[in-house]
């Protein structure tokens, strides 16, 4: 992942938001800061390809050569979290379907199914076309797939191609309707299926779902996320020899198994924002504990992701964005305390993140994010992060592991499970977790959040919750 004996720095950062007379100004800029890492282009598919199978490169080459240029070091991404226009309309199939059947609509972002074999083909389509270009450059370092699967409650899809795909996974699954009717107890409610067209989507039943009907649809929708970005790794292991693959995982996600969706990465990263997770993710916490932690974010919160998503691999991570000044998306958007940057960054690092790179670098003059802080003000000017930034001596963060002696245990497959049948008002799988795990850490210690599967020798303690 890394070469540096201590704590690296990143950036990202959108030169197609801007004058390309700001480029150069601000590559010199992210240098002077001490950054080493930019990484660009996950939403720029529209700009890449205005028109199908027509590229317009000559605006990412200067921007790369314009990082390049500064001895700074590139991490491209794939476009796909974006379809453009002109591949939705030509083929809407595309789009994917909300739990009440609704298509889910062109004109912000993740609007696509996992399962359609046309988006399928695109994208392997423009991760070949970027890899051909820049896979062997020698400024890009590694790659990211996509950006934030699941976000937006996108990972399953419940109609459309995800619906099509469904019966022939659970044939091969179970072999025989027969099979599949004892497994999921379809006696019960004279649930029994004679053909495997007659399964869909467990949704808009009249009242509760069968679970084992809900488990293995979110199984099959996890697969379906697994598969598809293994086809664009297998593109970019193909093409771009040497370099690093990861994907930037989301705060709380629950839609996919993300043991299985990270197996073939090189390592783990993640988006941390601590002020809009306490506000957005933590529903089971009290009112004056949001308060209370309302401009540092919930201590517990940050080191348990950072813990979870080291876990998946058991190697060390990148925070590919770390919040360095006020979201735009939470129900309460406040500005960091002073300190805060500094405290998320060294927080970081202390649970096993080898890079942070904060996002963004200038805060956008335009669309949905208009509110959203960057290290730059719209103006151009210094935000309080990028003080902050500024500020830090990274030699007194050195590499090495986390001495957890603890390992917390976690799976997917047993989040779906509980959150369906719950049983109490208020409950819920992370609740659970981050009690066990909140316990640990006023106790002070590491912890390793690590799979059931996984080898627990050498530990002195094991948790299971839930």
């Amino acid at each position: 992942m890394t070469k540096s004996s201590h704590l690296e720095l990143g950036v990202c950062d959108y030169p197609e938001h801007v004058p390309q007379d700001r480029w150069a100004v601000y590559a010199q800029q992210q240098k002077a800061l001490g950054l080493t890492y930019v990484r660009i282009a996950e939403f720029a598919w529209a700009l890449m390809e205005p028109a199908e199978g027509q590229y317009d490169w000559a605006w990412l080459d200067q921007a790369i050569e314009t990082i390049a240029a500064e001895g700074l070091q590139v991490v491209l991404c794939t476009p796909t979290a974006t379809p453009p226009a002109w591949l939705i309309r030509q083929h809407p199939e595309i789009l994917p379907v909300d739990r009440e059947g609704r298509v889910r609509e062109f004109g912000s972002r993740r609007h696509y199914d996992f399962a359609s074999p046309v988006f399928r083909a695109h994208s392997r389509r423009i991760t070949r076309a970027m890899a051909e270009r820049y896979g062997q450059h020698p400024a890009v370092i590694g790659w990211q797939t996509d950006n934030e699967f699941g976000c937006h409650d996108t990972a399953r899809s419940w109609g459309g191609a995800s619906a099509a795909g469904f019966p022939a996974w659970l044939e091969q699954r179970y072999g025989t309707l027969e099979r599949l009717n004892e497994a999921w107890g379809n006696v019960f409610w004279s649930m029994d299926y004679q053909e495997w067209n007659q399964i869909r989507p467990p949704t808009l039943t009249v009242t509760e779902i069968n679970p084992s009907h809900l488990l293995d649809f979110y199984r099959y929708a996890s697969n379906t996320v697994q598969s598809f970005q293994e086809e664009q790794l297998e593109v970019l292991r193909e093409l771009s020899p040497g370099r690093w693959v990861t994907h930037n995982f989301m705060i709380f996600e629950s839609g996919f198994d993300h043991y299985k969706v990270a197996a073939q990465l090189d390592f783990a990263s993640w988006d941390n924002y601590p002020t809009g997770m306490l506000e957005f993710f933590s529903g089971w916490m009290p009112e004056e504990t949001k308060l209370h932690y309302a401009r540092t974010g919930h201590p517990d919160l940050v080191s348990f992701q950072h813990d979870l998503y080291r876990g998946l691999l058991k190697r060390p991570i990148w925070v590919m964005e770390q919040q360095c000044g006020q979201v735009n998306w939470a129900p309460y958007n406040p500005l960091p305390a002073d300190g805060a940057v500094q405290l998320w960054t060294a927080q970081a690092w202390a649970h096993g993140a080898d890079v942070v790179s904060y996002f963004r670098w200038r805060a956008a003059t335009m669309a949905q994010e208009v509110m959203h802080s960057g290290l730059l003000r719209h103006d151009e000017t210094p935000d309080r992060g990028y003080t902050e930034v500024q500020a830090l001596s990274l030699d007194a963060f050195p590499l090495g592991d986390i001495p957890a002696r603890v390992a917390l245990l976690h799976d997917y497959e047993s989040l779906w499970l509980y959150d369906v049948q719950r049983h109490a008002a208020g409950l819920s799988y992370w609740a659970q977790v981050m009690a066990y795990y909140s316990a640990l850490r006023r106790l002070g210690q590491d912890v390793d959040i690590l799979h059931p599967d996984s080898d627990l020798s050498g530990y002195a303690v094991i948790v299971a919750p839930a």
